[in-house]
């Protein structure tokens, strides 16, 4: 069997049901039709043309092109402290992809922020520095 082979490709030049395709996608992700013969009749094409393209197109999201930085980060087990990281992540340009922290054990939570920095401004050093200036952050690293 032959491994697929991806292309970039400029949607400008193809056919228009690709499009559809994704805009049925996008209806049925979002839940704006209840399933996917609604959202193929709310964007225009067939029901089988939805099936026979759905599992082979998705759009490449230019926002993923950003520079992906994963924290480590302790915290004091206090109310507040993981809203005021995850703000000061937002106010520095960051979008948070995934977090994970586990129960506290001796007052101290980790926590495993995965983020995109949307920012170029702002550098991974630049948020550590200002998580770790946080009160109740004992200390953020990058892994």
């Amino acid at each position: 069997m032959e491994s697929p082979k991806y292309l970039l490709v400029d949607s400008k030049v193809l056919p228009e049901v690709f499009l559809k395709v994704l805009e049925a996608k996008t209806l049925l992700a979002k839940g704006k039709a209840k399933n996917s013969s609604e959202a193929a009749r709310m964007s225009g094409i067939s029901r089988s043309a939805f099936y026979k393209y759905k599992d082979s197109i998705h759009e490449y999201d230019l926002r993923m092109r950003g520079s992906m930085l994963t924290l480590y980060i302790s915290l004091e087990d206090e109310p507040g402290v993981l809203s005021n990281v995850m703000n000061c992540i937002y106010s520095m340009g960051g979008n948070i992809i995934t977090i994970n922290q586990n129960i506290p054990t001796d007052g101290v939570a980790p926590v495993t922020i995965s983020l995109r920095l949307n920012d170029e401004q702002h550098g991974s050093a630049q948020i550590i520095n200002s998580l770790q200036k946080i009160k109740g952050v004992i200390k953020a690293k990058e892994i």
